[in-house]
């Protein structure tokens, strides 16, 4: 293609490719311009649903003007290919930033900001960019960020957009090449929201979430999610607290981790209610940044924080501290009204009844759930162990990962006491590794074959 002429631009040299499009630096012969020219794949030509995206690209993208979204000049087709004609940015990506090691905190922080008023500007416009990755920022050599690539975006005309049909996982995705899963769960694995993995209906809270990943890498060098495989990671983002960003990095303003932690909340509700409100926070800490100001967490966080740390460190967790607190509140009142302690010996017959069947309870929707789960027929294995539950499959389609997950995540819901379940799906065991896990206690189903070798 280089040297070719396509309506009037003049392609120049190869940019990059991703999974629907290459990227060539043109010249604009007209306007003597440089432009970054956008192909839709030759053998992507005839599908009309692809078509149907790349044009949302240029038309999603060229109804937007902010100085932090990569402006889109034309959109046109020639000699069978159809193109994008975009502003060229002559920068680096955000993610080549962080692997060269050249971003320091005000730099990240200038970067979220940027980009968070351009999130905000589309987001108004009820447009929702579904991509948002390290990859898909770019910052010129004046330090301006661009927000890039609004192949996934979509508008938002009659509320929120309606999930995609799952499809089966690729299991050569991993965590250094995780391409857009086209026709399925739309988006790049390590940057969708928990919403986005099951393939529920997305709206400007994915975009949020998916951004406050982009700030953990970019203040800690770390992507908040990751597995072995793309169904670990796709756990770990549905189920799994991240490592706070200051035990990567110390020195960390407590606001900045505030920050991130409201973005990456799982349920939708608890994150920023809009992007404006998320660049307003930056704005403050970038301002207390530059001044030199070191603001101390709310109390109202601080207090939130002082209950975790007690919830976490006191022996049985949460259980144990309710014990401990209900304890102490019938001493008090024993002490107060002067109660004889024999009066006292059915209410607690009555809460130690009560207690075993809240617990029994938890066992109960376990066994509901393997029955359920037993009969997909793609499970090999169900083991569970305290409070880890493990499904062996024979193949990872994104359908059984979504169900599972969806599961495990009602019976979490319905848990008052009792430590929240965590679920692992493996596809990948070797045939020796998964007849040792059949040896292991736990194992609450197995398919015949399987059982056949266990007992013998």
């Amino acid at each position: 293609m280089i040297g070719r002429t396509l309506k009037h631009y003049v392609i120049e040299n190869l940019l990059g490719q991703g999974g629907m499009g290459i990227v060539y630096l043109a010249r604009d012969s007209k306007l003597q311009r440089p432009v970054a020219l956008k192909l839709l794949k030759p053998d992507l030509v005839s599908d009309p649903d692809k078509k149907g995206r790349f044009l949302r690209e240029a038309r999603s993208a060229a109804a937007l003007t902010h100085p932090a979204i990569a402006q889109v000049y034309d959109i046109d087709e020639d000699q069978g290919m159809m193109f994008i004609a975009m502003e060229y940015i002559d920068g680096r990506t955000v993610s080549r930033l962080i692997a060269d090691g050249e971003l320091d905190l005000l730099g990240a922080v200038e970067i979220a900001l940027q980009i968070s008023e351009g999130l905000a500007r589309a987001h108004e416009a009820n447009i929702i960019h579904r991509d948002i990755k390290s990859d898909n920022i770019m910052v010129n050599r004046d330090g301006h960020a661009k927000l890039l690539d609004f192949g996934l975006a979509k508008l938002l005309e009659t509320g929120l957009e309606k999930p995609s049909r799952p499809a089966e996982i690729s299991r050569t995705l991993t965590q250094d090449q995780a391409h857009t899963l086209a026709g399925a769960v739309l988006g790049t694995i390590n940057y969708m929201s928990p919403e986005q993995v099951r393939g529920r209906a997305l709206d400007p809270a994915s975009d949020i979430f998916s951004f406050g990943v982009v700030l953990y890498e970019m203040v800690t060098g770390e992507r908040p999610f990751k597995g072995e495989s793309p169904i670990d990671t796709m756990h770990a983002i549905a189920f799994e607290e991240p490592p706070p960003a200051t035990d990567l990095r110390k020195n960390l303003p407590p606001q900045l981790q505030r920050i991130i932690v409201r973005c990456l909340r799982k349920r939708r509700e608890d994150r920023y209610p809009d992007a404006r409100s998320l660049a307003n926070d930056l704005k403050i800490l970038q301002h207390d940044l530059e001044s030199g100001t070191r603001r101390s967490l709310p109390p109202g966080e601080r207090l939130r924080g002082w209950l975790e740390g007690i919830k976490t460190s006191f022996p049985f967790g949460t259980k144990g501290l309710f014990i401990v607190a209900a304890a102490v509140l019938l001493s008090i009142v024993s002490i107060i009204t002067k109660i004889q302690w024999g009066n006292l010996v059915w209410p607690v017959v009555i809460a130690f009844l009560a207690y075993r069947t809240i617990r029994n309870r938890k066992r109960r929707m376990l066994n509901a759930f393997t029955k359920k789960v037993s009969k997909f027929p793609e499970v090999r294995a169900i083991i569970i162990r305290d409070n880890q539950v493990t499904v062996v499959i024979s193949k990872a389609p994104a359908k059984i990962y979504i169900r599972i997950s969806s599961l495990v995540d009602a019976i979490n819901r319905k848990l008052y006491f009792s430590q929240p379940i965590a679920a692992a799906i493996k596809d990948d065991l070797s045939e020796p590794e998964f007849r040792n896990l059949l040896r292991t206690p736990g194992v609450v189903y197995a398919r015949d074959e399987e059982r056949n070798f266990q007992e013998k």
